[in-house]
């Protein structure tokens, strides 16, 4: 983006030389120096939700009488630019930054005013006529607007993106357990062989983990409703006019379409962050329940003929550099990889929650950013898993009837009518002959023909 010319801005620290062609001023520039640490930016929704609530902010604030008419609507349209992206290059705070995001807030107050200078044909850098601080940020502080930016992110990505593949992905799985619900294979308890279920019946409890999955996203998003915006720097409200939460907060509402409100104690709002650790804890619970649902999958498919081999899995790329023929479960694969993540990523934001001290959690850009990762890597994997995984499954029904045969755990359902023990030795004789129950049980005549069908009928 910058041609490699510098003008100088300055703030309260001093003059600071900054790219030429740069919505950002001094106070961005130093941070710029001061944290060169990952190289990673601050996730782009934490920014666009910013965007929106400078947009509140100018619109309250220009009903307040606390910034002139005229300079409220240049805020508008500059934090518009903001809140639809079109400004993104120009926010180039690394994520470990101070840790209550003032950094990132400043940013926001520079481009927009830097903005707002070049739409009325004045200098970058000039502060007019609009500043970053007196007019941006008035009735503001980074200590309540970035954990509302937080709340407002992580709320509008778990209702555009993880709710809505988490629904899919449960309905696709309810699919196919409605179309595998007449085959019949072993159970499997200990790894060891169980009694027969049906094939639908086990999709049928991956269906309900997701849709148990819909429930948990939803209280998570019920949590983030209240919001610190008000509290200024400790949560008393100082240079915040009265009525300016509820008219920023009601524009707020209204333009994501949920329910945010006033927090009810600004001093938890904004010492805490709960709310966050509430989310990653419910994101960590999805991740446990796809994590579980993933390895099952792959290895119900494992084979193709040494495995288990139960169902088939679609075919998505070579699995081996120098096997020829080899297909690997890789959509799984990546599912697993990815719940790893999201539970690693819980960990740092407990840690993050755990941290704040007296009136300011200092660790709010790692928890938005690894909530805001966890969230994006469910939705993107959720939606790949089922498109090339689930939706193309097939049911290997031949193998789940020869499995079903060969297991002893087959002798369970003839312990009422021949007894406990006699069945434990009929299940040992046919481990030690290489054979079947149903062998062993015509072997010694123990049960009529028609009774020994009836009663070891998978259906049964």
């Amino acid at each position: 983006m910058s041609t490699g010319e510098q003008r100088v801005e300055r703030d309260t620290m001093g003059e600071m030389e900054v790219p030429q062609d740069a919505l950002w001023g001094a106070t961005t520039q130093r941070a710029v120096l001061n944290f060169p640490v990952s190289g990673d930016l601050l996730d782009p929704a934490v920014i666009h939700a910013y965007g929106l609530i400078k947009w509140a902010a100018a619109r309250a604030n220009r009903e307040l009488a606390t910034v002139p008419p005229e300079l409220a609507d240049l805020i508008e349209t500059a934090a518009v630019e903001v809140f639809e992206g079109k400004l993104d290059g120009h926010f180039v705070v690394d994520v470990f930054q101070t840790g209550s995001g003032t950094s990132t807030n400043m940013n926001v107050n520079e481009v927009i005013a830097n903005r707002c200078s070049q739409l009325s044909g004045e200098a970058l850098g000039s502060k007019t006529p609009v500043h970053p601080n007196d007019h941006v940020n008035q009735s503001q502080s980074s200590n309540d607007t970035f954990p509302t930016a937080i709340h407002i992110a992580v709320a509008m990505s778990l209702k555009t993106d993880l709710i809505p593949s988490l629904e899919r992905t449960r309905d696709s799985l309810m699919a196919k357990a409605e179309a595998f619900h007449d085959v019949f294979k072993i159970g499997r308890t200990h790894l060891m062989d169980a009694t027969p279920v049906r094939l639908g019946q086990e999709f049928g409890g991956y269906a309900r983990q997701l849709d148990l999955a819909v429930v948990r996203a939803k209280k998570a998003l019920a949590s983030l409703s209240e919001l610190p915006l008000g509290g200024t720097a400790v949560g008393t409200g100082l240079n915040c006019p009265l009525g300016f939460p509820a008219l920023a907060i009601a524009f707020l509402s209204e333009k994501t379409g949920l329910a945010f409100v006033e927090a009810e104690n600004h001093f938890e709002a904004q010492s805490a962050r709960d709310a966050i650790v509430e989310v990653s804890g419910q994101l960590k619970t999805i991740a446990t329940s796809l994590f579980k649902i993933a390895n099952d999958i792959r290895w119900l498919g494992s084979g193709p003929r040494c495995g288990l081999g139960e169902i088939a899995l679609p075919a998505t790329q070579p699995g081996s550099s120098i096997m020829p023929g080899k297909v690997n479960p890789v959509m799984a694969e990546a599912v697993m990889q990815v719940c790893a993540q999201v539970i690693g990523n819980d960990t740092a934001v407990t840690w993050g929650g755990a941290n704040g001290n007296f009136e300011l959690n200092v660790m709010m850009p790692m928890m938005a950013q690894n909530t805001l990762k966890s969230i994006r890597i469910l939705s993107r994997v959720l939606d790949l898993f089922r498109e090339r995984c689930l939706d193309g499954i097939i049911a290997n029904e031949a193998r789940c009837f020869e499995l079903i045969e060969w297991s002893t755990a087959m002798v369970t359902i003839l312990a009422p009518r021949i007894g406990y023990e006699l069945a434990a030795e009929i299940a040992k004789a046919a481990m030690e002959g290489g054979t079947t129950v149903r062998r062993i049980c015509e072997e010694r005549n123990l049960l009529p023909r028609e009774e020994l069908d009836r009663l070891l009928a998978p259906r049964a």
